[in-house]
C-alpha cells in the first residue's frame, strides 16, 4: 500500500481528482494518509475532512521565522509516514531538509510543459499569462519528481492541451486541469502505487 501526503494551497481540485480516482479504482493499492495547507481557509481541507482524511493546515504566519515553519512542516510531513508526498498546487518553497529526507519520492504537477513557461515565479495563472503572451499553440500541464530546483526534477508524464484563439489566462487555466492536470496526477500516482 503507497501511503500518500498530499501538499495542497487552495481549492483542492488536484487533490478531488486523486481522491475520486482511488475511489473509482483508477488509483489502487494506494491511500491518503494526510493533507497538508499552509493556508487555513483553503476549500482542500474541507474535502479532505469530508473523506474522512487526516487534514493539517500549518500556516508561516503562526511561526515566527521561516525556519520555524519549515521545521513544523517536516514534522507534520514525518508525523503521517508516507511513501510518496504529492504537492497539488502547493506554492510553497519546500525546505532543502524536506527534499533530502524524501529525495525521489516527491512529486510535483505544473501547469506547462516543462521546460516551457517553469521556473522561478511561474506558478498559478501567472503559467498562463506567459503562455498567452508568448503565443504559444500548445500548453499542458507536466508530473515530475522534485528536487532541489524549482521544476528541474526528472519528468515523469506530460500532457499536451490545444491553446484557443479567444483564450484568457482563467480559460486556459481550467481547460490544462480538466483535460492535463486532473488526468495526469492520479496516472503519475498509479504508476508509482504498482511499480514495485
Amino acid at each position: 500500500m503507497l501511503n500518500i501526503c498530499v501538499c495542497v494551497s487552495g481549492g483542492g481540485t488536484n487533490l478531488q481528482a486523486i481522491m475520486d480516482a482511488i475511489e473509482s479504482g483508477k488509483i489502487t493499492n494506494t491511500r491518503i494518509v494526510r493533507v497538508i495547507s499552509n493556508n487555513k481557509g483553503a476549500y482542500a481541507l474541507e474535502r479532505a475532512k469530508n473523506k474522512g482524511i487526516d487534514a493539517v493546515a500549518i500556516s508561516p504566519k503562526d511561526y515566527e521565522s521561516r525556519e520555524a515553519f519549515n521545521d513544523a512542516l517536516l514534522a507534520c510531513v514525518e508525523e503521517a509516514a508516507p511513501d510518496l508526498i504529492v504537492l497539488a498546487g502547493f506554492l510553497v518553497v519546500l525546505p532543502p531538509a524536506m527534499v533530502q529526507r524524501y529525495g525521489g519520492h516527491i512529486i510535483n504537477i505544473h501547469p506547462s510543459l516543462i521546460p516551457s513557461f517553469c521556473g522561478k515565479g511561474f506558478y498559478g495563472l501567472r503559467v498562463h499569462e506567459a503562455v498567452l503572451e508568448r503565443g504559444v499553440k500548445v500548453t499542458g500541464a507536466t508530473v515530475h519528481i522534485v528536487d532541489e530546483g524549482t521544476d528541474t526534477g526528472p519528468i515523469l508524464l506530460q500532457k499536451a492541451v490545444e491553446v484557443l484563439p479567444d483564450d484568457t489566462p482563467k480559460t486556459l487555466q481550467q481547460r490544462v486541469m480538466e483535460q492535463a492536470e486532473w488526468i495526469i496526477l492520479p496516472q503519475a500516482i498509479q504508476m508509482i502505487a504498482n511499480s514495485h
